[in-house]
C-alpha cells in the first residue's frame, strides 16, 4: 500500500448554541458562558486544580477521543492572560494533570493493544493568540488544553489520500525551514542543551508511520520503559525539557527574522546553548535572513507567521508499538493529527454520530472511573451521563 498523509471524515452532533449578535465565533469560544456549557453538556470530570475531563463535541474521531483542559475561565477572565502551554502551569496542578494523562494513556494502550489495529496519541498544540482574535485558525478556546485520541487503523488505510500540499501539513511552507535550512542546528541545540535519561533519540524511520510515511525529519524520542515510564515524575520533567528547548530556538530564530542581529531573548531556559549553538550558526541566522527578506516584501506572507512560539508536542505509538515523543512548530493552527499524516473532516451528521456515541460514551466513563479510584477528581453529571 502506497504510503501517504490519509483524509478521514468524522460525524458529529450540532452543538445547539447561539453565539450572541456582534460576536465573532471564536470570540464567544472564549467566553466563561461557553465553558460553562462544555462542562454541563460535556463534562465528565473536574477537580479542585480545575482541571476538567471532557467530551470532544466536536471531536476528531468517534472511537476515542477525549481532552482535559484547564478550566481557569472563572479565575482569569482576560483569555490573553490564561496559561496556554505545559510550562506556564503551577506545580501542582502539572504534577495532577501529569498522572491523568498517565491513566488516560495507559487505558488507551490496554484498550487497544496492537499498533496494527489502532493508531493511539496525545499531546498538546499551542493556543497562544499570537495573531488577530478574527483571523482564520486562531483557536477557539485559548486555554490550554489536550487531546487523547485513537483511530482505527482500518478506518485509515480505507481512507483517501489527503493532498500532501494541504497547509496544515506543511505549516505553511514554515515547518521547512527548520527542517530544509537548519536541519542539522535544530538536532544540535535538542542534543546539547537537553540531559534526558528517559527520552532517547529516535531515529526517522522509527518514528515514521508505515501507512502515513509521517511524522517528517522531526526529532523524535523513544520513551524507553514505555507505559511504566508515564507514571515516574523524571518522564514529565523531560517532557517539559523538550518543550523548554523548543520555546528557546523558537523564540531566538524568530526574534532574530524580526530584528538583524536581536540580543538573546529573556528568560531562554539554555541560555548557554542558544549563544553557543545558535547565535553562532551561520545556517541559523542566514534562514532567519531570508525570513526577514521575505517578509518585507510580502505581506501576507509575514501576516501568517506566528511571531510567539507555537508548536504541537505529542506522544503516540509506533508501528513497533514503541511509545515516541516528538515536536513541530505550529505554524497555520492545525491540529495535532496532521503532525501523524492524518487529517480530519467533521461532518454535522447526528444520526450517524449517535450509532456511534454509546460505545464511545462506555469508554470514556471507564476511564473517569479509573482517574477516580486515584483521586483526581469527581464525576461531573450531564444529561447523557450520571455522575458516578
Amino acid at each position: 500500500m502506497e504510503a501517504g498523509p490519509r483524509e478521514i471524515t468524522t460525524p458529529f452532533r450540532p452543538i445547539p448554541l447561539e453565539i450572541p449578535d456582534g460576536m465573532k465565533p471564536n470570540e464567544f469560544f472564549n467566553s466563561t458562558e461557553n465553558l460553562a456549557d462544555l462542562v454541563h453538556n460535556n463534562g465528565l470530570l473536574v477537580n479542585p486544580e480545575n482541571l476538567l475531563l471532557y467530551r470532544k463535541a466536536l471531536g476528531h474521531t468517534n472511537e476515542f477521543d477525549t481532552s482535559i483542559i484547564y478550566n481557569t475561565s472563572k479565575v482569569i477572565l482576560d483569555p490573553l492572560g490564561r496559561p496556554v502551554r505545559r510550562t506556564q502551569v503551577p506545580d501542582h496542578v502539572r504534577h495532577v494533570w501529569n498522572r491523568m494523562n498517565g491513566v488516560i494513556i495507559e487505558y488507551m494502550l490496554e484498550r487497544y493493544p496492537d499498533p496494527a489495529e489502532a493508531l493511539v496519541l496525545a499531546g498538546e498544540a499551542s493556543l497562544d493568540a499570537t495573531w488577530p482574535l478574527t483571523a482564520p485558525g486562531v483557536p477557539s478556546i485559548r486555554m490550554l488544553h489536550n487531546h487523547f485520541m485513537v483511530f482505527p487503523m482500518a478506518d485509515l488505510r480505507n481512507a483517501a489520500h489527503a493532498d500532501p500540499a494541504n497547509p496544515n501539513l506543511t505549516d505553511g511552507g514554515q515547518h521547512s525551514l527548520f527542517q530544509a535550512y537548519m536541519r542539522d542546528v535544530y538536532r544540535e541545540f535538542f542534543t546539547q542543551a537537553l540531559e534526558l535519561k528517559i527520552l532517547k533519540p529516535a531515529a526517522d524511520e522509527d518514528a515514521r508511520l508505515d501507512l502515513t510515511g509521517y511524522p517528517q525529519g522531526l526529532p523524535s524520542w523513544e520513551i524507553s520503559g514505555g507505559i511504566a515510564s508515564l507514571h515516574d515524575a523524571r518522564f514529565w520533567r523531560e517532557y517539559d525539557e523538550i518543550l523548554k528547548g523548543f520555546l528557546d530556538f523558537y523564540r531566538t530564530f524568530f526574534s532574530q527574522v524580526s530584528t538583524r542581529n536581536a540580543p538573546m531573548p529573556e528568560g531562554v531556559h539554555f541560555p548557554r546553548h542558544v549563544e553557543e549553538v545558535l547565535l553562532f550558526n551561520n545556517d541559523f541566522l542566514a534562514t532567519a535572513k531570508k525570513v526577514r527578506d521575505r517578509c518585507i516584501h510580502d505581506a501576507k506572507y509575514a501576516n501568517a507567521i506566528r511571531w510567539q512560539p507555537a508548536f504541537k508536542q505529542l506522544i503516540y505509538r509506533n508501528d513497533d508499538g514503541r511509545l515516541i515523543v516528538t515536536i513541530s512548530q505550529n505554524s497555520i493552527g492545525n491540529a495535532i493529527t496532521e503532525l501523524l499524516g492524518v487529517v480530519v473532516n467533521r461532518r454535522p451528521d447526528a444520526e450517524a454520530y449517535a450509532e456511534r456515541e454509546p460505545a464511545l460514551v462506555e469508554k470514556l466513563l471507564e476511564v473517569r472511573r479509573r482517574l477516580i479510584e486515584a483521586d483526581l477528581g469527581d464525576g461531573i453529571a450531564t444529561e447523557y451521563w450520571p455522575a458516578e
